[in-house]
């Protein structure tokens, strides 16, 4: 392991940008602290912290430079990998025939993530395995992906939302990063210890001043990712999770989450894990020109489910339940993990305060006894 002083940072955005890479990192914008291009550190939320809790985000000054103090915004890092719009082709028309312009007619762009928490290096993980994996992987997302240089940052300050503990997505990242930082504070200290992940991100420290951690420095980051576990804002007890869904499908539960859900879809826009899209098709007036688009859609719009016979999901009960149980229930069966890192942006994003947590729970209280 290594240390890194602040300073340092600027070096590591500069080295990304001379190999080619756009760096995206947090930036505070528009009350938030959201993803965004970034050239210097200065764009960092230098001395910024957030507050969440159910339905409440709110940014607050610190008194200190902290670079890397709050916790996650309401973007996730598969708005560049997997982005909300994205059009598939496009064809025009040339002579009695059409000439068809395909995004892999163009090189993809090149990702520095700077800033990822570790829940988020499973979210990550997670998209992965549905976009890159099987007969069928998405050979725009793998572009994108394969070029990605990703640098984490381990959370020693956690939310009210938080529960990636529970879920063994963090505080502190193990795999699936190039360089990880940890930053520490006291008494007038402050730097980065930074661990590698792989030989890109070996490649890329040798450029940047640094020098051996200390054993010391090192047991005071390992406190730190204790610390946060500990201070953890939710649990969710994951035994035996997907058979107590399987076996509560008509749990009268469901009708009381229905009674407090808008189907607004605002958990599954900020959640980093969900993959649903829909195409559209877009013709010009004339003919001469055509175009497929390829949206982000949820399973709580009511033409999602849609199909020839009618919509097989009408009720917000049976929208929430599908989104639900599939997070923390077929997921597993199709992926071998949770579609759940534990990042607790559905809670905080929820107009009305559903936690995910909570309802998870209540299932486990009341439901059948057979998958206690």
């Amino acid at each position: 392991m290594f240390i890194l002083e602040p300073s340092a940072l600027q070096g590591l955005i500069t080295v990304l940008q001379a190999k080619g890479f756009t760096v995206v990192g947090p930036t505070v914008r528009d009350g938030s602290i959201m993803l965004d291009a970034i050239t210097s550190m200065d764009d960092l939320p230098r001395g910024w912290s957030d507050n969440q809790e159910p339905s409440h985000y709110s940014i607050t000054r610190r008194d200190d430079d902290a670079l890397f103090a709050y916790v996650v915004g309401p973007h996730s890092w598969k708005k560049y990998l997997f982005p909300s719009r994205l059009r598939l082709f496009a064809a025009k028309r040339s002579g009695k025939g059409f000439e068809v312009e395909s995004p892999a007619d163009t090189p993809s762009p090149r990702y520095a993530f700077l800033g990822v928490r570790p829940c988020e290096l499973q979210a990550i993980s997670l998209q992965d395995q549905v976009f890159m994996t099987g007969q069928y992987a998405d050979r725009l997302y793998t572009a994108l992906r394969k070029e990605t240089f990703l640098v984490a940052v381990n959370c020693v300050r956690v939310g009210g939302t938080c529960f990636c503990a529970s879920m063994n997505t963090g505080p502190h990242a193990t795999q699936g990063f190039d360089l990880a930082l940890t930053e520490i504070m006291y008494d007038g200290v402050h730097h980065f210890l930074v661990e590698v992940g792989s030989k890109n991100g070996k490649a890329v420290l040798t450029e940047i001043p640094h020098r051996d951690a200390e054993q010391q420095e090192i047991d005071r980051a390992r406190a730190l990712w204790k610390t946060a576990a500990e201070e953890m804002g939710r649990t969710l007890d994951t035994h035996n999770l997907p058979q107590l869904l399987t076996d509560n499908f008509e749990h009268a539960h469901w009708d009381d989450v229905a009674k407090r859900c808008l189907a607004c879809a605002n958990c599954t826009m900020v959640c980093p894990t969900c993959f649903c899209s829909t195409v559209e098709d877009l013709t010009d007036l004339a003919g001469d020109r055509a175009e497929r688009w390829r949206r982000w859609d949820s399973c709580f719009t009511t033409d999602f489910t849609k199909v020839a016979g009618g919509n097989i999901r009408m009720s917000t009960r049976t929208r929430y339940r599908q989104w639900l149980t599939h997070k923390l229930g077929n997921w597993v069966e199709q992926f071998g993990d949770f579609g759940c890192v534990g990042c607790g942006r559905c809670i905080t994003w929820c107009p009305v305060g559903i936690d995910i947590t909570a309802e998870a729970a209540a299932i486990r209280e009341s439901g059948t006894t057979a998958a206690k």
